[in-house]
């Protein structure tokens, strides 16, 4: 009978998570008055930028989905910072770059990528490589590279917008700054949480579940920007 129970609230979670990830994927993205923002702005404007950029990261789903699967395992101040220092500096290459430089990838294969990561973080905090495949990943190194998807991700949701030339090089430097600080506020969040939860004897019990959890968000992100991509004019 508790078996069944525990099935049921797990049931009711995932499809909870599932209509929640739904709403979060449409409202997603610099929209509304922050796109008119950057769309019509010509010149410097570090503060805004600088807010616009941890309003991003802040609610960004995606990203906070991914580094809360990079910490959830980590016991030490010194890891973390580690390896949230390898997906900072993969994401600052690639948000600069690709805004910068141009570089153009379509939204939503760079964003299933980007699904793909949760779907990679969550799978290999549940032991899936190693039980199943007998094979163990550098984990900074993923970080990194995957840190290098998600700055893509953010360079298309800035390119779509068609910024100014005109203090194009401070403004994305201000972006990212202020990406960093979204950042810096959502890991405190999350890692008293997870420091928090650690204390009490639900979090072995529930550790697996919770990270089959975001294995399954990041599969309902990795299908809705596939369907996207399919059903998109031009695919």
């Amino acid at each position: 009978m508790r078996t069944a129970s525990l099935c049921r609230r797990w049931q009711y979670a995932v499809l909870l998570l599932g209509l929640m990830l739904t709403t979060a994927i449409q409202a997603h993205g610099i929209a509304g008055s922050d796109a008119a923002y950057v769309a019509a702005n010509e010149g410097a404007h570090i503060l805004p930028f600088m807010y616009l950029g941890a309003k991003h990261m802040v609610t960004g789903y995606d990203h906070l989905l991914f580094i809360f699967g990079v910490i959830f395992f980590l016991y030490r101040l010194s890891h973390v910072a580690v390896y949230v220092t390898m997906f900072s500096i993969g994401h600052s290459i690639t948000l600069l770059a690709g805004v910068l430089g141009g570089i153009h990838v379509n939204a939503y294969l760079i964003d299933a990528i980007i699904g793909l990561s949760v779907v990679y973080k969550a799978f290999d905090n549940l032991n899936g490589f190693k039980t199943l495949f007998g094979i163990e990943f550098n984990q900074k190194l993923m970080v990194l590279i995957f840190g290098l998807f998600h700055g893509l991700g953010l360079a298309t949701k800035l390119q779509t917008l068609n910024p100014s030339k005109d203090g194009l090089l401070p403004n994305m430097i201000s972006f990212n700054v202020g990406v960093e600080l979204g950042q810096l506020i959502a890991l405190s969040l999350m890692l008293g949480l997870v420091i928090v939860w650690r204390r009490s004897a639900s979090f072995t019990r529930h550790a697996v579940l919770a990270n089959a959890a975001v294995l399954t968000a990041g599969l309902v992100l990795i299908g809705y920007q596939l369907s996207g991509f399919i059903t998109s004019p031009g695919a």
